[in-house]
């Protein structure tokens, strides 16, 4: 197809065109957020989650919000008929903009918006009926992980981790507590029951958190947020992860030790068979 197209600053440009300043803020202090948003069959999934999640990080950094919501649902829908591809994922990012570099915040500035959208290809089936390999790593991140920043420097070094030592992923603990993962909020399955990380400043709130939670409802299963500690996550019956970009996916090894019998369990069979329906009726 032809090159894409994204948005900047009021314009739809070829990629390889689109340029901004090398004083704004997102390239100087990483002083922005950013959203990420799956498009099946040429339709935003959970959007309004996605819309309320980025309004809540912008007034965190009391960046103010450069569209209401039909705003950002007619740009998403401009740039995702852009582009040809049936399924796909839309990046959007605000920064605070350009400013003389000073660590506190500049007056009178205009925020930097960018948008563009890439092709979602679904996690492969070997994936799926394999399970993934992660690591444990301790979460060294700031105390602000519930804000979808672009500082994501701790991130990015939890996950190159787990790709040096061959994985796919870093499951983190924070004294020692499950957090979340590089990239990806962390689930435990134990005696049937669905847990996760309680929603708060130490985790990003995953769209899929409350997704999965009508997805236990929907399959009949017991689902709670709460603290979990690292003994009982190795104990764990199933684990799974989810994400805007991997959907749900089993994880089957942790520092090289079979979860379970080692392979995607039943829990997950379920989960993964309800998300897909989701996604079919959305």
């Amino acid at each position: 197809m032809s090159e894409q197209v994204v948005y900047l600053n009021g314009a739809f440009v070829p990629l390889s065109e689109a340029r901004i300043p090398v004083l704004d803020r997102g390239f100087i202090f990483g002083d922005g957020i950013y959203e990420v948003v799956p498009v099946y069959d040429g339709r935003p999934f959970r959007l309004n989650q996605h819309l309320k999640r980025l309004e809540r990080s912008l007034a965190a950094i009391s960046i103010d919000n450069p569209f209401d919501e039909a705003g950002w649902r007619t740009l998403i829908a401009d740039l995702i008929g852009r582009h040809r591809w049936p399924n796909q994922f839309v990046y959007m990012q605000i920064t605070r903009g350009v400013a003389r570099r000073d660590h506190a915040f500049p007056k009178g500035v205009q925020p930097t918006v960018f948008a563009m959208t890439s092709e979602f290809v679904a996690p492969a089936a070997a994936l799926r009926e394999q399970g993934l390999a992660v690591i444990t790593a301790d979460d060294e991140r700031w105390l602000h992980c519930d804000i979808k920043s672009v500082s994501l420097l701790g991130n990015v070094l939890a996950k190159q981790a787990a790709v040096d030592a061959g994985a796919a992923e870093c499951m983190m603990f924070r004294d020692g507590i499950l957090t979340e993962g590089s990239s990806s909020n962390i689930w435990v399955v134990r005696h049937g029951r669905v847990l996760g990380a309680p929603v708060n400043h130490l985790v990003l709130e995953g769209i899929r958190v409350g997704l999965l939670a009508e997805l236990c409802a929907r399959c009949g299963l017991d689902y709670e947020l709460r603290r979990v500690p690292r003994e009982e996550v190795l104990q764990a019956d199933e684990l799974m992860l989810t994400s805007a970009t991997r959907e749900i996916l089993p994880i089957t090894r942790v520092d090289g030790v079979p979860v379970g019998n080692g392979q995607p369990g039943p829990v997950y069979q379920r989960l993964i068979e309800a998300y897909q329906a989701a996604t079919r009726e959305a």
